[in-house]
């Protein structure tokens, strides 16, 4: 009895399979293509720019952070470095 239960579902799985509607017809290529590029151009008209006063503000800030980041690693590995020679001399 079980094993009638275990195959009912499976039956009814397959059956849901087969009964799949076969696939729309695609469009051309270039149609879908142009419809691609409309909508790209629309919402790249969506997008708010930020004004160039702000955009070179913020990227003279990045910048003056990467030179403060590269000048502190440049003194740990100094420092690093420096020790690690120091330990070997006493040895």
């Amino acid at each position: 009895m079980e094993e009638m239960n275990k195959k009912a579902p499976e039956a009814a799985e397959k059956q849901t399979k087969a009964a799949k509607p076969a696939k729309k017809d695609k469009k051309p290529l270039g149609e879908r293509m142009g419809h691609f590029f409309r909508s790209y151009k629309s919402e790249i008209k969506k997008i708010v720019w930020c004004p160039w006063k702000q955009v070179r503000k913020n990227s003279l800030v990045v910048l003056a952070l990467v030179v403060a980041c590269a000048i502190a690693i440049c003194a740990l590995d100094y420092a690093f470095s420096q020790a690690i020679l120091g330990l070997g001399t006493l040895i």
